[in-house]
């Protein structure tokens, strides 16, 4: 049988309120183009009824395929999987909320036949988003650029159609803490946005929390940049300064007799302790990640999987 033209990677993590919906537009946009196609649902240790439905469409629907994880590993693992076992000559990388419309494949897929090797959906706008989160969100992608270069888009996200050859590279990348819109940006290739309005989620809840996007910004900036690990010399050459400077205040004082008083060497020590903890906390997120790595594990481990060729 042969490959099809485009795989379509939906990570899904109790989606059992929008998977039908999300089934039904993916199927129509998909019919619509006229090209073959295959549906790779992952479903990343969902605990609704999530892996009966998918287990469903499997059995009705010959285009679609479903990787069963046996444990939770989060979203970019989740993508990395159906990278893993998608077939297609372009793919597709979308998440199961319907934030980013399926409406938009087709036009990734005219750019890609352009000759461009990835097309990244960048949002024009964001429906249904508090304006704290559009702030930050803009921070972080100003403090990104800064840190590790411009070759991070703005106002991007996962939301993307890349080459076959193109995700064989990302595929050979083993990290374990994966930024993946990062390692696409790293690789290269021919690159062009595809502008378009991010709606609301469809139904039930986000399943990226502050303390999720917190994470993922956080392994953003340390996989694609070491110039933190240059702010304990910062702080440092800064802490002797203000040492010395506290010192000649203290020996000014004494010389005139004045009380100088224990708080001049209470506030010393509070920010020298801060700034110690504080770059060895930096220190410490980076040799986290260094026994990640060394540690060997797979990425993911695979309870199941249902439609692909040779099976039932």
């Amino acid at each position: 049988m042969p490959n099809p033209v485009y795989s379509i990677i939906i990570p899904c993590y109790n989606e059992q309120e929008v998977l039908t919906e999300t089934h039904r537009r993916l199927t129509a946009v998909m019919e619509e183009m006229g090209e073959s196609y295959e549906l790779v649902y992952v479903n990343d240790g969902s605990r609704d009824n999530t892996p009966a439905m998918l287990n469903d469409l499997a059995a009705q629907d010959p285009h679609v395929r479903v990787v069963h994880f046996a444990r939770n590993g989060g979203h970019q693992i989740a993508v990395t999987a159906g990278l893993d076992y998608a077939s297609g000559d372009a793919l597709v990388i979308i998440d199961a909320d319907l934030q980013d419309p399926p409406e938009v494949i087709p036009e990734m897929a005219a750019k890609w036949k352009e000759g461009f090797e990835v097309v990244y959906g960048q949002r024009r706008s964001r429906q249904g988003e508090s304006r704290f989160k559009e702030m930050t969100a803009k921070a972080y992608y100003k403090i990104l650029q800064k840190l590790a270069g411009d070759i991070f888009p703005r106002d991007t996200g996962d939301f993307r159609l890349v080459d076959r050859k193109v995700a064989d590279v990302i595929r050979g990348m083993p990290e374990h803490s994966r930024y993946l819109r990062g390692m696409f940006a790293w690789a290269g290739f021919k690159q062009t946005p595809v502008l378009f309005d991010r709606d609301k989620r469809f139904a039930g809840e986000t399943h990226y929390p502050l303390k999720k996007m917190i994470k993922l910004a956080m392994d953003g900036i340390l996989s694609f940049s070491d110039k933190p690990l240059t702010l304990p010399l910062v702080l440092g050459s800064v802490m002797t300064a203000l040492g010395g400077l506290m010192g000649l205040i203290l020996l000014i004082l004494l010389l005139f007799h004045t009380q100088g008083g224990l708080w001049w060497i209470a506030s010393l020590i509070l920010l020298t302790g801060g700034v110690i903890l504080l770059c060895m906390g930096i220190q410490g997120r980076y040799l986290a990640r260094v026994y990640e790595e060394v540690k060997g594990r797979p990425l993911y481990v695979v309870g199941d999987t249902r439609g692909f060729e040779g099976e039932a």
